[in-house]
């Protein structure tokens, strides 16, 4: 169970790279003037393929972390709250796969400012996760 709870680690730490990386490019891409196509392109080409990385990272995640909850069980308010914020989580990771058609559609209708407060969800989740993890408090 230790090897799984290690990979379980690792996955969300990949995973949470991706999602830390994905609204910072949005932001770049929400900033590119119209008449730069090259530059918009090459955003778009990196959105893309962070995104491709990121989703069998969250999916296993996802799966290593039911295995553990099989495994271990599934007690605790602290643990439904965790598992809450994991799904809320994976809408965040879906959200992205929108927000990333609607660049390659060029059309995006939200800002920079926007991007900007939207990048910032993963690092809030995190933060209470570990807490929830850590000290278990309900």
């Amino acid at each position: 169970m230790l090897v799984v709870k290690s990979l379980h680690i690792w996955m969300v730490v990949s995973w949470f790279a991706g999602l830390f990386y994905l609204p910072r490019i949005f932001v770049n891409l929400a900033m590119v003037p119209a008449e730069s196509a090259a530059e918009y392109d090459r955003l778009l080409l990196m959105a893309g393929k962070l995104f491709k990385f990121m989703t069998p990272l969250a999916v296993l995640t996802i799966v290593t972390g039911l295995w553990l909850w099989f495994g271990y069980g599934f007690s605790g308010g602290w643990l439904h709250a965790k598992t809450t914020l994991v799904a809320a989580l994976a809408g965040y990771h879906l959200y992205c796969g929108s927000l990333l058609n609607a660049f390659r559609g060029r059309a995006n209708r939200k800002s920079h400012v926007w991007f900007r407060f939207f990048n910032e969800v993963p690092v809030l989740v995190l933060l209470a996760v570990i807490f929830l993890v850590v000290l278990k408090p309900f």
